[in-house]
């Protein structure tokens, strides 16, 4: 590889995404207002010839409750804690799209596959691989039934996010076994490792925060050789793109800084940076998230013009390396 490589991956999830921790009360706004700020993000994105990955939750692809009902897997995951299956939710779950826009996305699936952006996997039910109860059996179940309802709306799926990044070892080889060549790793330090939900400490999270604005944690920008060590290839995260709060919107030049800094290294060097976000965290306060994604992509045309830095899938990363 003769150039560096800007990689953008969106966990694009809905209600499946946020539903154990958060009420439809609480965050609904933010899933609604996908279904505005999407569109904007794909515009952007065409203005300065970016391409993204999509990981998509499986159980958004269905058209209709009746169509969701014949092919969720008989052998769901048996978490512990009941409240993270989403399969609770099927009770509360409308008839189609227009009736039920928290829990049904193929016309944004549809809109983003037009825009010929990568349609990755986020699994198929949102599938926690390191929470206690479930088994490797549950997710290679979970996968194929993530890979056949993509299949059936004309969607090759060739890499994955892990919900929370939880990224299990002992689970990459059932990916590989049904072509999945690649995932979304975690950054290399004590603060980004993959972990249970019981185990994300107040004081673990503080430090994330924090390493959004200030170099605590290093630049995590990643040589092709490191990548290509293991298949699945990790192609592990550099940023969280959080999104923009009021409260510490004084600390947003900061913020820029910390992304633009790792990418110009990555340029110059060249290296792999890996920017990643959710829709919904564009949910609300869409001008000013738009606004700060638009000043970060224009940094990019200027190291893809100086120093051919380039927008790359996670797909297209793979076959590159594995050539």
């Amino acid at each position: 590889m003769k150039n560096g490589s800007f990689v953008i991956s969106l966990d694009f999830e809905l209600m499946w995404g946020v539903r154990d921790v958060i009420t439809k009360e609480e965050y609904g706004d933010s899933i609604l207002g996908v279904r505005k700020s999407l569109p904007k993000v794909l515009d952007i994105f065409n203005e300065y010839e970016v391409s993204a990955t999509f990981a998509t939750v499986g159980l958004l692809f269905f058209e209709s409750k009746e169509e969701f009902l014949n092919m969720i897997p008989v052998n769901k995951p048996n978490y512990k804690d009941l409240n993270l299956s989403p399969y609770s939710d099927i009770n509360i779950m409308g008839k189609n799209e227009t009736e039920d826009p928290y829990h049904y996305g193929m016309n944004l699936i549809e809109l983003i596959n037009r825009c010929n952006h990568e349609i990755s996997t986020h699994t198929f039910s949102h599938y926690y691989c390191l929470e206690e109860g479930q088994s490797i059996s549950e997710f290679e179940d979970d996968i194929k039934h993530a890979i056949n309802i993509a299949k059936k709306r004309g969607i090759a799926i060739k890499s994955i996010v892990f919900p929370r990044n939880q990224s299990n070892p002992d689970y990459l080889e059932i990916c590989k076994k049904h072509g999945i060549l690649s995932y979304r790793g975690n950054e290399d330090s004590w603060i980004y490792k993959a972990s249970k939900g019981n185990e994300q400490s107040l004081f673990k999270r503080f430090f994330r925060l924090a390493d959004s604005y200030f170099n605590i944690s290093g630049n995590h920008i990643y040589d092709y050789e490191s990548i290509k060590k293991t298949i699945p290839f990790n192609i592990p995260s550099s940023a969280f793109l959080r999104p923009y709060n009021r409260k510490v919107s004084f600390l947003d030049s900061l913020r820029l800084r910390r992304i633009k800094k790792g990418m110009t290294l990555a340029a110059k060097n060249n290296k792999v940076f890996h920017l990643w976000w959710h829709p919904h965290n564009f949910g609300v306060n869409q001008n000013e998230n738009l606004f700060f994604l638009r000043k970060i992509l224009m940094h990019y045309k200027g190291l893809n013009t100086k120093y051919g830095f380039e927008s790359i899938t996670m797909s297209e990363l793979t076959e590159k390396l594995l050539k």
